[in-house]
């Protein structure tokens, strides 16, 4: 049984990066099954770090990116979802190639989720893995 409560397409996810941070990083959403949601991106100028390897920050980003969306793609129209912790084991370097994180839910409860994130190599070797938390917000009323 799937997680989704909205219809979607790996297009119609990747159309909402235009002009946005996303885009400029290079993530692209490049999957999802029953209860996941992945993304690539680039390792190079854009995510690096000055010592040339990715930059932890970029992969907070991707992982950010991830359970935002994921969260939002869990909920009924009238309700969205908000970032409210952040964490993130940075495991092994990485200089250059694609890295790819997967979004998994931990916790869809009524007011908060719960997100896990990994991040791996072309190798499939643990780059780093974050946990989110997001709110659960109704929409109010106009």
């Amino acid at each position: 049984m799937t997680i989704w409560k909205r219809e979607f397409s790996l297009a119609s996810l990747n159309k909402t990066s235009e002009n946005t941070l996303i885009k400029h990083l290079g993530i692209t959403y490049s999957a999802f099954d029953e209860d996941s949601l992945s993304a690539t991106m680039p390792v190079d100028h854009r995510t690096h770090q000055p010592l040339g390897m990715l930059h932890g920050g970029a992969s907070v980003v991707l992982a950010e990116t991830l359970g935002s969306l994921a969260a939002n793609l869990c909920v009924e129209h009238d309700k969205y979802c908000v970032g409210l912790d952040i964490n993130a084991n940075h495991i092994r370097a990485i200089r250059e190639g694609i890295v790819t994180g997967r979004a998994s839910a931990l916790h869809l409860g009524a007011t908060t989720q719960v997100w896990q994130i990994e991040i791996k190599d072309e190798r499939q070797r643990l780059i780093c893995t974050s946990r989110l938390t997001m709110a659960v917000i109704n929409n109010k009323k106009k």
